[in-house]
């Protein structure tokens, strides 16, 4: 079966590994009619956000705002440092973001383009998001701090939030989901987590998901080596009910 053209390829978390994403996109192999969509977290952890995020701009793909980039935007509002929230920024992974800039100091320009990142697309079949939705609520009363932030309340919801929408998310690795192994998706009712925790030493994946041909790429940033699946194959089926019990035991 030959494979469709124009494919939408959503990416998930880089966290500054712009190494890795060079050799995710290396396997993807975009084509001038492709549609490519970050979700968010370009930054922070990784040796490189610098990098990525002039690489994303420049290409001018579609990015989404991630939790991490709400860090660092709050750490310089109105272009002034603030240091309070500075300091939860570097705590969270800032500092090797900050240090990938060099001495010239993190560029104006890349601040005010984070600015512009909306917090969701609307695909039509899919809808784009960093973390989730609230369950409870309606699209309009949601913020930032629901679609940047929101896990266990998304995760353990019972039913599909849209009746014709695919959600995809980053933000939360899905090997902290019950019975998903490091590398794998995570599917619920309702919703796709791609974040495979590019950073993280118990993975190290990078995922990029073709959307159109239902085909996942994969980069380990740390073993310098890629993989192709179909989606089916890649995907670990999460019950909402064993979401909350799963996690609280992972934190005790």
């Amino acid at each position: 079966m030959s494979e469709a053209n124009h494919r939408r390829i959503i990416i998930g978390d880089v966290h500054g590994h712009y190494e890795g994403l060079m050799t995710l996109l290396e396997a993807i192999a975009p084509g001038t009619g492709d549609q490519l969509y970050f979700l968010g977290d370009l930054i922070d952890r990784g040796p490189d956000s610098a990098e990525v995020i002039n690489f994303v701009q420049q290409n001018g793909y579609n990015c989404l705002l991630g939790n991490h980039e709400q860090l660092l935007l709050d750490a310089f509002p109105n272009g002034r440092v603030f240091h309070p929230a500075l300091q939860a920024w570097l705590y969270s992974g800032g500092r090797a973001t900050v240090a990938s800039y060099g001495d010239a100091g993190i560029r104006p320009d890349h601040i005010e383009w984070l600015r512009t990142l909306p917090i969701y697309l609307d695909l039509g079949d899919l809808w784009l998001v960093h973390a989730g939705v609230h369950p409870n609520l309606p699209i309009q009363a949601q913020t930032t701090q629901e679609f940047c932030w929101i896990r266990d309340e998304f995760h353990s919801s019972p039913k599909p939030y849209f009746a014709d929408k695919l959600i995809i998310t980053g933000h939360t690795i899905t090997f902290t989901l019950p019975n998903v192994a490091p590398g794998e998706l995570a599917r619920g009712h309702g919703w796709l987590d791609i974040d495979t925790g590019a950073y993280h030493p118990k993975s190290g994946w990078l995922t990029g998901v073709d959307m159109t041909n239902r085909r996942v790429y994969q980069a380990n940033v740390f073993k310098r080596c890629v993989r192709m699946l179909p989606l089916d194959e890649a995907v670990t089926e999460i019950e909402p009910a064993q979401v909350l019990a799963h996690r609280q035991a992972l934190f005790l």
